[in-house]
C-alpha cells in the first residue's frame, strides 16, 4: 500500500484508540501525576538544586496527603463522572475551582502536620501545596484537553469526497455557531474558510481559526481568491434591505447565496447545518425584527386550556405549533376542513412526543383534541365549549380573499360576522379569560366586503370586552408571505409555468409579514391586550406588488420581460391601490 495511504490510515487508528479512554484511564493517569508532582514542584523551587536525601521522608509522607486530598475533592464533586470528549471551557473552569478547594485543604493540612510528631513536614518549603496545585491543574487540564483536542482531530481524518468551500457572512453568534457544527462534522461536506461581517472591529480577527476577511464588499475578492463554492448569509436578525444586497454581490459573481431562516423562525431551536437553505422572498422583505417577550408568553400560555380556531389555516397551525411549545394543558383544534386539521394534529403529536421526552424541560405535555366544526354552527361549537371550557381562544377561522368574498357575500358575512358573534357569546357564557381575534389592515376605511365584515366582527369583539370587561382584543395585520393563496404563492406558480406573472396594477402597495412574526405578536397581544384594544404592528414601508413580482423572477434565475413577462391586468373589484 502506498505512504501516502498508510499515514492516514495509522494516524486515524491511533486517535480512535485514544478516543477510547475512559475516565478509570484517567483516574490512573491523575494518580501518576499526583505522586511525581510534588517532587517537579520541590525541584522547581530549589531551582534543581535539590539535595533529595534531605527531604525524601518528608517529601513521600506530602506526597500521599496531597494524593489523598485531591483525589478525595475529585470524587466527591463528581469529576470522574464527566466527559471529557467535549470539554470546554466551562469544564476549564470546574477543574480551577476543584483544584483550588484540593489546594487550600492540603495547605490546612500541610501546616497542621507540623505539630504532629513523627509526621512532621517541617524541612519542606511553605511554598509546596500552591506550586503542587498549580502544577498539577496544569497536567490534569491538559489530560482532559488532549481527549478535547484529539476529538477535533478525529474529525479532520482524511475524506475521498472534498468538502464544499463556503465563505460565513455574518461573524455574529449564528455565524460561529455554524462554524462549530461544520467543523464537528467534517461529514456534512462544507468546509468554512472564511467570515464577512461588517464590525470593522472584527477585521483580521481570527473565530475558531476562521479569518475575518472585511466588509460585504470583500465578498467578490475572497470568492476568487478562495475558489468559494457557497455563500451562507447568517445574519438571522439582519433586515431585508441588506440581504437584497449581499444577494446582489453574490450574483455578481456567479455564486448562488444562501442563508438561514430568520430569527422568528429559528426562536425555539438553535442554529443548524440542516437549517441552511436558499433565499426567499420572506428574506429579502425581512425587517428588523419585533421584540416579543416569549418567555412571558410561554408562562402565561402554560397549563392553560387554549382553544384555536382555523387551525388549519396558515395561521392557525403556526398558532398552533408555537402555542405547543409553550406547554398548555390542553388544545382545542377547531378547524373546518377535515384534511388540514388533521395535517396539523399530526404534525403537533410528532411535536408533542419531543416535549414529552425532553428531558431538560420541565412542565405540562400538551393533550390535543381535535374538532371539525363550522362555527356558523352555534350548537356545535356549544358542544366544544361545554366538553372543554376553554380559558384562551384565538380566533383564526375566516374567509379572507377579497375577490371572491366580492362573488360571494353571504359567506363572508355569514363566516366572518355571524361565526364571530357565535364565538364570542359562547366565550362570555362558559367565562373565557382571553380572546384574540385575528384582523386584517382591510378593515380600515373599508372598500370590500371582506373589509367590512373583518371590521363589523372587531366591532363585536370590543363589544364583547366593553360588556365582560375582559382582555378581548383584535390584532390587524397585513398581506402574510407564504400564507395559501396568497400572491406569493401564486406568482411562484405562474413562474413555474413559465409565466407570465400577473400583476392588478403598476403601483399597487401592499404591507408584508411573516407568518412566524405574524403569530408571535398574535401572542403577545394575548398577554399585553387591555380590554377592547385593536392592536396593530407597525408594518414598516408597503412593498410593490411588481416590485416583489421582479424579484421572485430574479430568485427564481430568470430575468424580467426576457424569460417571463410581467402582465397587469387591472384592479379587481372592491380592490385598493394602498391600504391604510
Amino acid at each position: 500500500m502506498a505512504f501516502h495511504k498508510i499515514v492516514p490510515k495509522l494516524t486515524n487508528s491511533l486517535l480512535s484508540k485514544f478516543l477510547r479512554l475512559r475516565n478509570r484511564h484517567l483516574f490512573m493517569g491523575d494518580i501518576l501525576v499526583f505522586t511525581t508532582i510534588p517532587f517537579l514542584s520541590l525541584l522547581l523551587r530549589f531551582d534543581g538544586n535539590l539535595a533529595i536525601a534531605t527531604y525524601l521522608p518528608e517529601l513521600a509522607r506530602a506526597t500521599i496527603l496531597f494524593l489523598i486530598v485531591k483525589l478525595s475533592v475529585f470524587r466527591r464533586f463528581g469529576f470522574y463522572r464527566r466527559y471529557w470528549r467535549y470539554a470546554s471551557i466551562e469544564e476549564l473552569i470546574y477543574i480551577a475551582i476543584l483544584m483550588a478547594a484540593a489546594v487550600f485543604l492540603q495547605t490546612l493540612l500541610f501546616y497542621g502536620f507540623h505539630y504532629i510528631p513523627y509526621f512532621t513536614l517541617d524541612k519542606l518549603p511553605q511554598s509546596l501545596p500552591f506550586i503542587d496545585g498549580l502544577l498539577s491543574c496544569i497536567f490534569i487540564g491538559a489530560l482532559r484537553f488532549s481527549v478535547r483536542v484529539v476529538e477535533r482531530l478525529s474529525t479532520r481524518r482524511v475524506v475521498f469526497n472534498p468538502p464544499e468551500c463556503v465563505l460565513i457572512v455574518g461573524a455574529g453568534s449564528a455565524g460561529v455557531s455554524l462554524v462549530q457544527e461544520m467543523q464537528r462534522n467534517p461529514q456534512l461536506g462544507f468546509y468554512p474558510v472564511a467570515f464577512i461581517d461588517d464590525n470593522p472591529r472584527k477585521l483580521n480577527a481570527r473565530i475558531y481559526g476562521i479569518p475575518v476577511l472585511g466588509d460585504r464588499y470583500q465578498i467578490p475578492e475572497a470568492v476568487k481568491s478562495l475558489q468559494i463554492r457557497k455563500v451562507i448569509i447568517a445574519m438571522p436578525t439582519v433586515a431585508g434591505h441588506v440581504i437584497r444586497e449581499i444577494v446582489d454581490i453574490c450574483k455578481a459573481t456567479g455564486t448562488q447565496p444562501c442563508t438561514l431562516p430568520g430569527i422568528h423562525e429559528i426562536l425555539n431551536g438553535r442554529v443548524r447545518v440542516d437549517s441552511i437553505r436558499d433565499i426567499r422572498i420572506e428574506d429579502l422583505l425581512r425587517r428588523e425584527p419585533v421584540q416579543t417577550d416569549l418567555e412571558r408568553v410561554a408562562h402565561f400560555l402554560e397549563g392553560k386550556k387554549v382553544l384555536i380556531t382555523g387551525a388549519g389555516g396558515s395561521i392557525g397551525s403556526e398558532l398552533c405549533r408555537q402555542i405547543c411549545k409553550a406547554r398548555p394543558a390542553e388544545m382545542i383544534l377547531i378547524g373546518h376542513g377535515e384534511n388540514s386539521v388533521f395535517n396539523i394534529q399530526q404534525e403537533l403529536e410528532q411535536l408533542v412526543q419531543i416535549l414529552k421526552n425532553d428531558g431538560k424541560a420541565q412542565g405540562h405535555t400538551p393533550r390535543l383534541f381535535t374538532f371539525i366544526c363550522d362555527i356558523r354552527f352555534q350548537d356545535r361549537l356549544k358542544h366544544a365549549f361545554e366538553r372543554f371550557y376553554p380559558e384562551v381562544i384565538f380566533h383564526a377561522a375566516a374567509h379572507k380573499h377579497v375577490p371572491l368574498m366580492e362573488l360571494n357575500p353571504p359567506e363572508a358575512i355569514t363566516n366572518n360576522v355571524l361565526g364571530t358573534k357565535n364565538l364570542l357569546e359562547l366565550a362570555l357564557q362558559y367565562d373565557v379569560k382571553n380572546f384574540v381575534m385575528i384582523s386584517t389592515d382591510k378593515a380600515v376605511n373599508p372598500t370590500n366586503v371582506m373589509g367590512a365584515s373583518k371590521r363589523t366582527a372587531e366591532m363585536l369583539v370590543l363589544q364583547a370586552a366593553k360588556q365582560s370587561g375582559l382582555p378581548y382584543v383584535a390584532v390587524r395585520f397585513g398581506n402574510v408571505l407564504g400564507s395559501r393563496g396568497s400572491v406569493v404563492p401564486t406568482f411562484q406558480k405562474q413562474i413555474a409555468a413559465g409565466g407570465p406573472v400577473t400583476v392588478t396594477h403598476p403601483d399597487i402597495c401592499r404591507y408584508f409579514m411573516t407568518i412566524p412574526e405574524a403569530v408571535q405578536l398574535v401572542l403577545q397581544a394575548a398577554l399585553l391586550g387591555r380590554s377592547g384594544e385593536v392592536l396593530m404592528l407597525n408594518m414598516g414601508e408597503p412593498v410593490k406588488i411588481v416590485d416583489l413580482a421582479k424579484q421572485l423572477i430574479h430568485l427564481s434565475g430568470y430575468e424580467v420581460n426576457k424569460d417571463i413577462d410581467i402582465v397587469f391586468t387591472g384592479l379587481r373589484p372592491g380592490e385598493k391601490l394602498f391600504e391604510d
